[in-house]
């Protein structure tokens, strides 16, 4: 089984940190390759630049949570529901067909077709 972990390509796995501007002010976002392969393809559904995508993501996520402590956490939860929504046919596999006509039934609070798992807390 860990052979198809173990034989990624190394390039996936190494970090990249890129600045990203939100509303004027500069960050820096550090993702693993494949994670930036990722927004890009969403990115590139929906007729934008991984930029714009990220900061759509920023605004629709602090409008509909207020603050986010750990946006980068956020965009890596964004990549891995893409791929799992896409594996269970919950949006289209076609990526010439823009997500922002997409819709999910519900929140998807775990992965797709699995149970929630415990919630954990810190010190127990």
């Amino acid at each position: 089984m860990c052979e198809i972990f173990v034989k990624a390509d190394p390039a996936l796995y190494e970090c990249r940190a890129r600045s990203i501007r939100l509303h004027g002010a500069v960050t820096s976002i550090r993702l693993e390759n494949l994670y930036w392969d990722v927004l890009k393809e969403i990115a590139t559904r929906d007729g934008m630049s991984s930029n714009q995508l990220i900061t759509k993501l920023y605004d629709e996520i602090v409008e509909y949570r207020g603050a986010i402590d750990n946006f980068t956490a956020f965009l890596r939860v964004c990549c891995l529901r893409y791929v799992s929504l896409m594996a269970d046919g919950s949006i289209s596999t076609d990526r010439r067909l823009p997500l922002a006509a997409a819709s999910v039934a519900q929140p998807v609070s775990y992965f797709p077709g699995t149970a929630n798992p415990p919630l954990m807390t810190r010190g127990r």
